[in-house]
Formats: structure tokens, C-alpha cells, sequence
């Protein structure tokens, strides 16, 4: 039996402590998964995904790594549930915790999200929602860890637009000795309210500035998104012309520090928020962070079932 369950919503839902023993049982995992010995202790256990949004990296990595723990996987679309329509999300979070052993939910609202976790006895994972990406933000510290030996004592810039992954970096800036910059327009911006919660009791700093070449100088790693996410595709063209400034290229890239390394979530819209010399530059490790979806959110879901 697994003990008591632990949801999941965002990194500020961990201690320090969590977060530095979980990236080390991520590099375990994804040793022995290379090594072809991983664990299995989800064989016989059943996990929901709920996907609201489209999604490549985010549902392969999480239907791979369920099947590499054991389990199984179940995909389930809007058609499925839609939730507080169809039915209430209270209803939907006692059925389910019949059934499954773990959800896993990719939506538009975290409060939604947080109902269900509210509702379900099974554990609950947020895939993304419009407000943070949590998953996301723990694996590219994984694969900074890998690169750079370290996650503390570092500058962390994000350029771009002030959405739910620039979000989940503010929330390990509260847990991690990070220098985080945020690079964005006053209409971007991710949120002042957002922003002092961060700040209260925050080990890291959060500076927010819209002066793109600040944001960059002297970063150890540089980080950037889609100008518009999904939902939000109809500010596709305001926000271009609000950030033009904040494209990741080669001029830009000359403020940071030597090495530094580039990263992306994907999908990337190329000669958008990043140029393609510097997608598939030598400081790129865009597709170490894909793969790491997979070993992070494998441990992710261990420590939601009291396992890792």
C-alpha cells in the first residue's frame, strides 16, 4: 500500500528539501530506465489523464512514464469530462478516486484543478493550467542540474511573455538561492500579486524589469516561451509587437554569461520568441529538457503516492 497522498498544483507546494531530494531521485530513475532496470511500483495501478489542452511532450511523457513504472494509463478528453458542466468537479474527483490510483489533469483553470484536488482521495497532479506549469519547471531544473552541477547561485532569465511557465519559475525562486529576471512588457507582466507571494519568505530573488538586455546580462541560463499560449492565441499578433525586443537571438545572447544555457518548453514558433541559430545553437539543451519530462515527472508521481 501506498502512503498517504500528497497533490501536486505547484513547486511552492514543496519544501527546499523536496524539490533537491526528488531531482536526485530523478537522475536515479532516469539512470536505471537507460540501464533498462527501472522500478516498477505502479505494476497493477491506474492512473486518469485528464486533457483539456493539446499536448505532445506533457501526455507521451506522462503515458511512457507510467507504463515504465507498471502501470497503466487511461486518456481521457473534454468529451470524457467536462468538468462543472457535465457534472461537478466533486462528483467527477469521487469517481474518479474509484478508479484510478492518481490523476493527472492538463486544463485552463488552477482553480478548477484545485477543486478537484479538494474532492479526490487519489493524489492530483497539475499538468498545466493558465496559471502555472509546475511540472514543466521541475524537470528543466533537473536538466540544469545536469549541465551545471548545481541549480543555486545562479542568474535565471526568462524573456518573453509573463504566462504560467514564467510563473512556476517565480515559484522555485522562492524555494531555490536563484537570481531569477524576469524579461517582459507592463503588459505581459505575470502578476504583482502573484509576484509578492513569491516574494514572502523567498530563499531566491525575483526581479521583474522591462529592459530586455538587464534581464540577460550575465545569465548562467536563458529562458524563453511562446509569445501567445494556448487560449490565448487571439493576442497572438498584440503580443509580437510587444515583445519583438525579447526574442532570444544572437545579439541578445552576447549579454550573457559564457556557456550559458538555452532553454524552451516547447513548441518553439521559431524567428518568434527565438531565432533558430539559437534553438539549435551549441548552449541549447531544448531536448534534454523534453526528455527529462519523462524521468522528473515519473518521480513527481512517486512522491504524490508516498513511494519516492
Amino acid at each position: 500500500m501506498f502512503a498517504e497522498k500528497h497533490d501536486f498544483l505547484s513547486i511552492a507546494d514543496w519544501t527546499r528539501a523536496d524539490l533537491l531530494r526528488l531531482l536526485q531521485h530523478s537522475i536515479v530513475l532516469k539512470d536505471q530506465t537507460r540501464a533498462g532496470v527501472c522500478p516498477q511500483p505502479l505494476l497493477g495501478r491506474e492512473a486518469a489523464l485528464i486533457f483539456h489542452k493539446p499536448s505532445l511532450r506533457t501526455r507521451l511523457s506522462f503515458e511512457v512514464g507510467v507504463r515504465q513504472l507498471g502501470g497503466n494509463a487511461m486518456f481521457i478528453t473534454n468529451q470524457e469530462i467536462d468538468l462543472g458542466r457535465r457534472e461537478s468537479i466533486a462528483d467527477v474527483a469521487r469517481v474518479l478516486s474509484r478508479y484510478a490510483d492518481l490523476i493527472v489533469i492538463r486544463t485552463y483553470k488552477q482553480s478548477d484543478v484545485e477543486e478537484l484536488a479538494h474532492w479526490a482521495s487519489a493524489p492530483v497532479i497539475n499538468a498545466l493550467t493558465d496559471l502555472e506549469h509546475p511540472c514543466q519547471i521541475f524537470c528543466d531544473i533537473m536538466t540544469i542540474y545536469e549541465k551545471l552541477r548545481t541549480v543555486e547561485d545562479m542568474k535565471i532569465a526568462y524573456l518573453g511573455d509573463g504566462n504560467n511557465v514564467a510563473r512556476s519559475w517565480m515559484a522555485a525562486a522562492k524555494l531555490l538561492d536563484i537570481d531569477l529576471w524576469i524579461g517582459t512588457r507592463p503588459e505581459t507582466h505575470p502578476g504583482r500579486d502573484f509576484q509578492e507571494s513569491m516574494l514572502e519568505n523567498a530563499r531566491g530573488s525575483i526581479t521583474i524589469t522591462d529592459d530586455p538586455v538587464a534581464a540577460a546580462r550575465g545569465a548562467d541560463v536563458i529562458y524563453t516561451d511562446v509569445w501567445a499560449s494556448m487560449g490565448e492565441k487571439d493576442k497572438a499578433d498584440e503580443h509580437a509587437r510587444l515583445l519583438e525586443s525579447y526574442r532570444l537571438d544572437s545579439r541578445l545572447m552576447q549579454h550573457t554569461a559564457p556557456g550559458c544555457l538555452v532553454m524552451h518548453c516547447l513548441p518553439a514558433e521559431r524567428g518568434q520568441e527565438i531565432t533558430g541559430e539559437i534553438i539549435d545553437g551549441p548552449n541549447s539543451v531544448v531536448f534534454d529538457q523534453a526528455e527529462n519530462r519523462l524521468h522528473g515527472q515519473k518521480s513527481i508521481m512517486l512522491w504524490c503516492l508516498g513511494a519516492a
